[in-house]
């Protein structure tokens, strides 16, 4: 019985934990920019604009084991007599991460953490279109997984590196 103790106690080491381990520790708009050019004007054209969304993410360490990821959103609402409404969120997270291994930081950075975040950024760019007196824009879910394959694999062809490293 003694053996099956000291072998439990070694197996745990000294009590120093290693398991990779990756925390939200604030998320938060860092730039928002919502312009209505036409107004008033623009409330009485009966016209439904072209709606245009474009998507950016940025990563940056502000730490040894801290990031910043940024999920950059444009939306520009075009109608034949003009510009609707030209809204830029730049909508940002800090993520703490320890014990994770160097080849899985790029795609918690590319895909995981922007899945996280997204919803929020959504609410808020929502709103601002809202206030704008638009009717808000929900866009649809992004499989920001997906996206991130699919880039590894074109940088894969194009320099013949393997897809998730950086």
């Amino acid at each position: 019985m003694a053996d099956e103790t000291d072998h439990i106690t070694t197996n745990l080491g000294n009590g120093a934990d290693t398991a990779p381990q990756i925390a939200l520790i604030s998320q938060y708009v860092k730039d928002l920019s919502f312009e209505n050019p036409n107004a008033p004007a623009v409330y009485q054209w009966q016209d439904q604009p072209q709606i245009d969304v474009q998507f950016n993410i940025g990563a940056e360490r502000v730490a040894d084991e801290v990031l910043e990821i940024a999920l950059k959103i444009e939306v520009k609402a075009i109608a034949p007599q003009g510009t609707a409404f030209a809204v830029e969120l730049l909508y940002a997270a800090i993520f703490g991460m320890r014990n994770v291994p160097e080849d899985q930081i790029q795609p918690f950075m590319l895909a995981e953490a922007p899945r996280l975040i997204f919803p929020f950024a959504r609410r808020v760019l929502a709103d601002a279109i809202r206030d704008g007196g638009f009717p808000p824009l929900l866009l649809d879910p992004i499989d920001f997984g997906a996206l991130y394959l699919q880039q590894a694999e074109q940088m894969e062809v194009t320099t013949g590196e393997p897809a998730g490293h950086a």
